[in-house]
């Protein structure tokens, strides 16, 4: 089976949405934006604090954080599909967040990741085998890597190191 419409996703680092003012502009440019997904990284929220990420129109909101407002991944889906939830997988730290459901009858999974600054490529090759058997041809993995993967958005001078492409190995 097919799905008959296609899913648009979104992905973005707020960095912080403590903010009032922030999290209204988030909520009014999420709100026009034709997505049926939005994925966001770094929202700085506490676990009690999830309520401040709901917008008008995206029934279904996950949210993986941690108590001291760092970090923090969101996974927001749009009331205009049809998502049932499955499983939900999320880390402790706010650094990952994986949504496994359906819509339209196919199975679906959305993995929004936020790495760190620090040890970025081994700490992500080290998630990816870690949930390696919950990886299929139908995951789709999102997020703010904080590592340049390819050659295009790195400077001319920074070369590429032995951990970044065995990252790029894992993720192929």
């Amino acid at each position: 089976m097919t799905i008959k419409h296609h899913l648009s996703i979104i992905t973005l680092n707020v960095n912080g949405l403590n903010a009032l003012i922030k999290r209204h502009r988030v909520a009014e440019w999420i709100k026009c934006q034709k997505i049926s997904i939005c994925c966001l990284q770094e929202t700085h929220l506490r676990t009690k604090d999830t309520y401040r990420l709901k917008v008008k129109g995206w029934g279904k909101i996950f949210h993986a954080s941690r108590h001291d407002r760092k970090a923090g991944v969101a996974i927001l889906i749009s009331e205009k599909i049809d998502f049932k939830t499955k499983d939900i997988k999320k880390d402790k730290e706010g650094h990952y967040l994986m949504i496994k459901g359906s819509t339209q009858g196919e199975d679906v999974t959305v993995m929004n990741i936020y790495a760190s600054n620090t040890g970025v490529p081994r700490y992500i090759q080290q998630m990816l085998q870690d949930i390696k058997g919950e990886i299929d041809g139908n995951t789709i993995i999102v997020g703010d890597f904080n590592t340049p993967l390819t050659q295009i958005v790195r400077c001319s001078r920074q070369k590429t190191n032995k951990a970044t492409e065995i990252l790029k190995e894992t993720i192929e």
